[in-house]
């Protein structure tokens, strides 16, 4: 009697269905993660790096950079009006403005709409135009 070493056809096909069943059940859990890891990093850019330099630019010349300045004016000081009196930058520590993580620029303005004593930031989020995916700095809900 000859002894063989191996598996049969049940068995790997058991095999292969226990693996399918739990690749069924991972999959939609880290599916959306992209998506909203991409959220998250924008909102960070938003309300720290930028947000913070920003800040810090305040400080120093007493306004924030105008609309037409924009976020250049953190890695570049401006020659338009207002020209800051005390610009002490970059303020930004990679001296190159960021991009949010669908590659588009961020919008700034100043004075805001939204914030009124202070500016509004935002991404224009996966699709690139103004619509209810837009991360910004201010409260979506409030007119």
């Amino acid at each position: 009697m000859r002894l063989t070493k191996g598996f049969t056809l049940i068995e790997i096909m058991l095999v292969v269905i226990i693996i399918g069943v739990l690749v069924a059940m991972v999959v939609p859990n880290i599916s959306g993660r992209s998506d909203q890891a991409r959220k998250t990093a924008a909102k960070t850019d938003i309300e720290a790096n930028l947000g913070n330099s920003l800040d810090l630019y305040q400080l120093d010349n007493a306004h924030y950079p105008t609309t037409e300045q924009g976020l250049k004016a953190l890695i570049q000081e401006p020659s338009t009006p207002p020209v800051p009196m005390k610009w002490n930058g970059p303020y930004l520590k990679k001296k190159t403005l960021p991009k949010d993580p669908w590659g588009h620029e961020y919008v700034y303005v100043y004075p805001g709409e939204h914030n009124k004593d202070s500016y509004d930031l935002s991404s224009l989020g996966a699709d690139g135009v103004e619509s209810k995916d837009d991360i910004t700095n201010w409260d979506k809900d409030e007119k």
